[in-house]
C-alpha cells in the first residue's frame, strides 16, 4: 500500500459511515508537531475526518464505553467561512477564508495495536491514516477569536488531567505556525480533488503529546487569554 492507497481506505470509510447517515463536520490534520510524531514515530502529517456523531460540547461528560482505548490532545481550531482549495494556499488565504478560532480538545482512538504480535510490525502512518488518522471526537470551547487578530504560533497551553498537570505547549510546536498546517490540508486535498468548504471545522494539529483518558478522567485545557475547554470520562 502506499499514501494513496491509504487514504482511499479512509475514504471508503467515511462512506460507510456517510450511507448511515452520519455527515462530515471537521478536518483533522495530524502529527504536526514533533511530540505528536515522537509518540508513534511517524514523521509526516496526516489527515482525517470528524463526523457530527464525534461533536461534543466544552464540560460534557463522555458516556462509558464511548470509545476503546481513548487520548486527549489539545489543539486551535479553525472555523471556515469560504471554500479554501489549491496547489498553492498561502497563509493570507487561510486568514481570509477563516470565519473564527477556538480552542478544543481532540479525543484519539484506535483499532489498530501499536505492534503486531505475530510480527513485531510498529504500525506506521498508512495503518494511522487508513483508520481515519486515529480521530474519534471533538471538544469545542464556546470561545470565539478572529484569526487576524491573534498569534496562533504563540496560543499557551497547561492541560491539567484530574487536576495535575500533564503537558504545557505553544502554538508554534505545529509546523512553526498552525495557519501552516492548515495550508499543507488544503494542498493536499487538492492532490485528491477536494477542499475545505464553509462551515467546515478544521483542527490545526496538536502541540503537545497524546494524554490517557481514563475512565473518570476530567481535563481541563487552559489557553489563558484564549480560552478555555474541557472534558470528562465517565467512570
Amino acid at each position: 500500500m502506499n499514501m494513496d492507497g491509504a487514504y482511499w481506505v479512509q475514504t471508503a470509510l467515511m462512506h460507510l459511515h456517510y450511507a448511515e447517515g452520519q455527515r462530515k463536520i471537521s478536518w483533522n490534520i495530524g502529527l504536526t508537531s514533533k511530540a505528536m510524531q515522537m509518540a508513534p514515530n511517524i514523521n509526516m502529517p496526516d489527515s482525517g475526518v470528524l463526523l457530527n456523531t464525534m461533536a461534543f460540547e466544552t464540560a460534557e461528560t463522555i458516556p462509558k464505553g464511548r470509545f476503546i482505548e481513548p487520548r486527549i490532545e489539545a489543539e486551535i481550531t479553525l472555523i471556515m467561512k469560504h471554500d479554501l482549495q489549491g496547489a498553492n494556499v498561502s497563509r493570507s488565504d487561510v486568514i481570509v477564508a477563516t470565519d473564527y478560532i477556538t480552542p478544543s480538545l481532540k479525543i484519539l482512538d484506535m483499532r489498530i495495536l501499536r505492534l503486531d504480535p505475530k510480527t513485531g510490525r510498529t504500525r506506521m502512518v498508512l495503518d494511522t491514516i487508513s483508520n481515519n488518522a486515529a480521530n474519534a471526537g471533538i471538544v469545542l470551547s464556546s470561545e470565539r477569536h478572529q484569526l487576524d487578530a491573534v498569534n496562533p504560533r504563540w496560543v499557551g497551553l497547561i492541560v491539567a488531567r484530574n487536576g495535575a498537570l500533564e503537558e504545557t505547549g505553544l502554538g508554534a510546536g505545529v509546523l512553526n505556525d498552525p495557519v501552516k498546517s492548515v495550508c499543507w490540508l488544503a494542498r493536499r486535498m487538492d492532490h485528491y480533488g477536494d477542499k475545505i468548504s464553509p462551515e467546515d471545522l478544521v483542527l490545526s494539529g496538536s502541540f503537545t503529546r497524546p494524554i490517557k483518558a481514563e475512565p473518570s478522567s476530567h481535563f481541563h485545557a487552559d489557553f489563558g487569554s484564549f480560552g478555555v475547554v474541557e472534558v470528562t470520562f465517565a467512570q
